[in-house]
């Protein structure tokens, strides 16, 4: 450890003794310190250099880490899936199965009288009766009143589109709807491109079914969509992202302005306006501070004439922004009982605001006088999502009750109930009227008729469906979720006419008035505008 020659011999007898003078002794005192010096330094950067590769183990360790959990994540979602279609599609060959006993059975029944009455034919011999079972031909009704179009499908007057399945075997549709199985039959036509042929528009057989039709008594159909499914006037082609709105915190609600200009962005604890109709907008126009700091926005409401923002969430408190003035102001706020609001609603003439409620109650605001004029009282859990019919006379709430409810507004009163498995997340009513699509915790979206038992259920969503907004045409609608899909579906049968995958949870939504934008808010803390392209 010391250098050679550091220290003199030990004294020996006879020898003349060594002596050093200060000046001396102080060298030697500083070779010894530079020299522990430069040993300390040679240490430190030993310490410094293991200190780093600890450093780099541990940031490889976790990288590691994170990836086995990904994978265990990934794996189990793929599980689930599987079991997911595994089941869908037991169901679909049990359902085919006795499709195919009945028909055959009705087959064995009918005679040749029953038959030449069926297709209108006189005259002709007695043939030999026979049937074609199989599940890939096609079935025309000779009905009196029936349209035959080009790919086989039909509409008949009084009959709903979609009722009978692309999947039902031919000798079913035979017996139970009088048809006659004659040629090939895709299930799935490819309807942007009709001339292209099969093998290049579906897998064998068809594509998967993910959109059904349940009968009144919970019978389960695939539904054949028409050919006008996705073309015509006002059904879009798909969507582009031309903006993307960095709000900087969760975005729960969102609205466009009528005109479309503003986009208003809900997160917690403000409202941000942004004006879309500068290109490449990156700032907001204007900030409104509401609730709480730390309480999230759950709803925002324009008044048609766009000169007032109502907006409720984690609060009990409604907040009313007068938007006319030189800056944004509140003109006043409208004070519930319940801890909460999830959603909001405008009557048609600006004069009344619905509220839903964390308690389960709808309240009913005055808004010229700013009072609580009544409550719907039914649900009995929190009122999720609502909706009011275009002329005003009816309401549609959703509960995490597992309820959907009908109010009555001009005689105060609940109307209808509907009973679901699962906690009602988002809903809308069509303006066309008639139909009301409902968005599942379950991930299904299912579409309902206002007065008959029927309805559709639509199942691409892999997770539960957060909002869901109608076109202002009311021929499409939109359903976003927590798998981070924007889903658009044609009304009311669910032909699927475009998909949007975003980077998160995909909270709330809304279209402009002309339907020509689509904004979303999201998870990762921004909004995204979309053009829709006709």
């Amino acid at each position: 450890m010391y250098p050679q020659g550091r220290h003199p011999a030990p004294h020996q007898p006879g020898q003349p003794g060594f002596k050093f003078t200060v000046a001396e002794s102080c060298d030697r005192i500083k070779d010894e310190f530079q020299f522990l010096q430069a040993q300390y330094h040679s240490l430190k950067v030993e310490y410094d250099k293991l200190a780093n590769e600890k450093t780099e183990m541990q940031r490889h360790y976790v990288m590691v880490r994170a990836v086995i959990v990904k994978y265990y994540e990934m794996s189990y979602g793929l599980n689930i899936e599987m079991h997911k279609q595994e089941s869908n599609l037991c169901v679909c060959v049990l359902q085919h199965q006795q499709q195919v006993a009945q028909a055959v059975e009705r087959a064995k029944q009918v005679t040749m009288t029953e038959l030449n009455a069926i297709i209108g034919v006189r005259g002709l011999p007695n043939l030999p009766l026979t049937v074609c079972i199989s599940p890939f031909l096609p079935s025309f009704d000779l009905r009196p009143g029936a349209k035959l179009h080009m790919n086989g499908s039909l509409t008949s007057p009084g009959v709903y589109p979609g009722l009978i399945s692309p999947q039902m075997s031919a000798a079913a549709a035979a017996a139970a709807y009088g048809r006659s199985p004659i040629a090939g039959f895709d299930p799935h036509p490819h309807m942007r491109a009709p001339g292209l042929p099969a093998s290049l528009t579906s897998i064998s057989g068809g594509k998967p079914a993910y959109s059904f039709h349940v009968s009144a008594d919970g019978q389960m159909q695939p539904v054949p969509f028409p050919p006008d499914a996705l073309i015509g006037p006002g059904i879009p082609r798909h969507a582009r992202q031309i903006n993307t709105l960095s709000h900087g915190e969760v975005v729960c609600a969102v609205t466009i302005s009528n005109p479309t200009r503003h986009v208003y962005t809900g997160g917690k604890g403000c409202v941000k306006i942004w004006d879309i109709s500068q290109p490449g907008s990156k700032s907001p126009v204007s900030q409104l501070d509401c609730l709480n700091r730390d309480n999230y926005i759950r709803s925002c409401k324009l008044l048609p004439d766009g000169r007032t923002l109502i907006v409720g969430g984690e609060a009990s408190t409604l907040t009313i922004w007068d938007l006319a003035s030189q800056t944004p102001r509140i003109k006043a706020e409208l004070t519930s009982s319940a801890p909460a609001c999830y959603a909001l609603a405008i009557s048609p003439d600006a004069k009344v605001c619905f509220s839903c409620c964390s308690d389960g109650n709808i309240a009913v605001w005055d808004l010229h006088n700013q009072t609580l004029v009544r409550q719907f009282q039914g649900h009995t859990d929190g009122a999720s999502c609502i909706d009011i019919s275009h002329d005003g006379t009816k309401l549609w709430t959703g509960g995490l009750d597992n309820t959907v409810r009908s109010w009555d507004l001009r005689e105060g009163r609940q109307l209808q109930q509907h009973d679901f498995t699962s906690q009602i997340f988002s809903l809308g009513y069509c303006p066309t009227g008639e139909w009301l699509a409902v968005g599942m915790e379950s991930s299904n979206v299912e579409v309902l008729h206002h007065t008959k038992p029927d309805k559709y259920q639509l199942h691409l969503h892999e997770s539960c469906v957060l909002s869901l907004k109608f076109a202002y045409c009311g021929k499409w609608f939109v359903s976003t979720g927590k798998d981070n899909l924007l889903n658009a579906w044609r009304t009311p049968y669910g032909a699927s006419i475009f998909q949007s995958k975003e980077s998160s949870s995909v909270l709330s939504c809304d279209i402009s008035a002309d339907d020509k934008y689509i904004v979303t808010g999201s998870g990762d803390k921004k909004a995204t505008v979309y053009e829709v392209i006709y």
